[in-house]
């Protein structure tokens, strides 16, 4: 996901209010500079959430990801998606199991070990 000051258990409203555009899921291009790709040239769509700790554990990031990673595959039918985490945060890990991400690498970016993961869905390219 994206850095952060502090944990989402510390400052609870200031994560909620960082991303006040952003629902609980979107998908967004992943910026080429960063690292963690399975092309090249990057860019690829990569799904992110985050949701205020009294959230946690209440099913609505699967459903939200399960949301938009169908709204993504009606619009862009056959692009993979990129999922990343904190290899820590083993409940994100979990999720992304679930949704079908697979992981492909691990790598150190934002101080701390980060799990990426791509689904690949069975149509063409977008």
């Amino acid at each position: 996901m994206r850095r952060r000051q502090g944990t989402a258990r510390e400052q609870p409203a200031v994560t909620a209010a960082r991303r006040p555009a952003r629902g609980p899921g979107l998908i967004e291009r992943r910026d080429a500079e960063r690292p963690g790709h399975i092309r090249p040239e990057g860019g690829e769509a990569e799904i992110g959430y985050m949701l205020l700790p009294e959230a946690w554990g209440q099913g609505y990031a699967a459903e939200a990801c399960t949301a938009v990673l169908e709204w993504f595959a009606g619009v862009c039918p056959g692009e993979p998606v990129l999922l990343c985490t904190q290899s820590a945060n083993e409940r994100s890990v979990c999720l992304a199991g679930k949704l079908g991400f697979t992981e492909v690498r691990r790598f150190e970016e934002w101080g701390a070990e980060q799990w990426l993961g791509v689904r690949f869905p069975a149509e063409g390219p977008c």
